[in-house]
């Protein structure tokens, strides 16, 4: 065991860890989800402290021998060790400083170890004057969280894009399949499957769009801030010199924000990109809407397309499969939501010079970002790249679509058409079979006119 003392008192903690008295009040002092901080957010404030530890050297801020201690033991952290240090529930003090104080912990008894001394022995080597030096919680949680959640975004990305490609290299396959359209759930003119998917498609690559503007905002950071945006307690250059060391950490081109104290002040860019993850959840889970609809029966639903079997659907009913895959992404859909509903709360929840509510705000972001990089390729695969179109139940249903009454408007008026389309629709008939019964065309003439090739065919393609 070894003793920790900062300005509230003395702990005692074991010698086998690393963090130290700080994490260990917060440990104890927020048992709230018991979900620690991501990996990521560990990773990005770890490559921070190194960025911090080579400016501070270069600007003769720092000692070699601490600095570069300070650098192996964050390298470490980004190799993949010491992650079960990390103790800090998500919800936590406010502005991350409970975080931000465990990373500064772990680092530095690490470099005590790599320097030949003892865990806790912070008169030659100090979380706060060594790890932390021209830092604060208030810039660094912000700057680690955008780190995070960009390198988090670029995966998504490309996931959005893969999406939204194989959703257009499906419809492509099905463009010469008819099918009733439906408008108010209600049968209406005629489109294809194929146009149904590839409408799908730009819809996916619209909200990609949309969070790719919103993350090129998250490069602008507020590193170098300190407490209030000032700058107070850094050295001259620090501020370039980080974010140029940053950005050849993670080789991504880093900005200065444009106004320090703006960028402590809100959490506006945060918000914005949470909002676009909002945005992808509505259009991915009316999307999933539309699959279940499509698939559904199969006797007695639309059986429009076949969804592929990944697994028994009940547990009573023998043979049942149910479209588990969308329904997986309508409850992830859901998820998403909410968590910007949190951070739109939090981004709204900042007094004065700083928005203390970063921690709640960073991390359901991160869960979005998860939940959609570790689900999307799998229902790519197994969902969507696996659909089939059932044609003879399309076909069929096309076929009777009253809604085609909608061509003889010009010839015969609104009023008349509607008739013809109410009694098809009372004597289980197709419009074309009507019409040429009631000698208003002749049969070659209403295979002309009623070719589902040609109504359905899109013009704006």
């Amino acid at each position: 065991m070894r003793e920790e003392e900062d300005f509230l008192g003395k702990k005692t903690l074991p010698d086998s860890v690393y963090y130290g008295i700080q994490t260990q009040r917060a440990i104890e002092n927020f048992p709230v989800t018991g979900r620690r901080e991501s990996n990521e957010l560990i990773k990005a404030y770890s490559m921070l402290k190194i960025a911090s530890a080579e400016a501070n050297m270069e600007l003769d801020n720092l000692d070699h021998e601490r600095g570069h201690a300070i650098i192996q033991a964050a390298e470490e952290i980004l190799d993949g060790k010491l992650l079960d240090m990390f103790m800090v529930d998500l919800i936590q003090a406010g502005a991350g400083t409970s975080f931000n104080m465990n990373v500064n912990e772990v680092i530095a008894n690490r470099a005590l170890e790599i320097l030949g001394h003892s865990k806790g022995e912070y008169t030659y080597l100090n979380p706060n004057d060594h790890v932390n030096r021209s830092q604060s919680s208030n810039d660094t949680f912000p700057t680690a969280s955008h780190v995070a959640v960009v390198i988090e975004a670029d995966k998504l990305l490309k996931t959005l894009t893969n999406l939204s490609r194989s959703m257009e290299e499906l419809g492509k396959t099905m463009v010469s399949v008819p099918k009733s359209g439906r408008t108010h759930l209600m049968d209406a003119m005629p489109i294809t499957l194929g146009d149904e998917f590839i409408a799908y498609s730009m819809a996916i690559q619209r909200a990609r769009d949309r969070i790719n503007d919103s993350r090129n905002q998250l490069l602008e950071i507020p590193i170098g801030g300190t407490a209030t945006g000032n700058g107070v307690n850094t050295p001259p250059l620090y501020r370039e010199t980080v974010i140029k060391k940053l950005s050849e950490i993670t080789a991504l081109p880093w900005l200065p924000a444009k106004n320090g104290m703006e960028a402590l002040q809100s959490r506006s860019i945060l918000v914005a990109f949470s909002g676009s993850l909002g945005e992808l959840a509505v259009e991915l889970s009316r999307i999933a809407n539309d699959l279940r609809l499509m698939g559904s029966g199969p006797t007695s639903g639309l059986n429009e397309i076949v969804l592929p079997p990944v697994q028994p659907g009940s547990s009573i009913m023998p043979g049942k499969v149910n479209p588990v895959m969308a329904e997986c992404m309508n409850m992830i859909c859901f998820q998403i939501m909410g968590n910007n509903s949190t951070v739109s709360l939090a981004g709204q929840a900042g007094q004065f010079e700083l928005n203390v509510m970063t921690p709640v705000i960073t991390s359901n972001i991160l869960e979005s970002l998860m939940m959609l990089n570790n689900y999307l390729p799998v229902f790519q695969k197994k969902c969507i790249e696996g659909i089939r179109a059932n044609k003879n139940s399309i076909e069929d249903k096309a076929g009777k679509n009253p809604s085609i009454a909608t061509l003889l408007s010009p010839k015969l008026g609104y009023s008349e058409a509607a008739k013809i389309s109410k009694e098809a629709l009372e004597t289980d008939q197709s419009i074309k079979d009507l019409v040429v019964l009631k000698g208003l065309m002749t049969k070659e003439e209403a295979d002309k006119f009623f070719d589902l090739d040609t109504i359905s065919k899109n013009p704006y393609k």
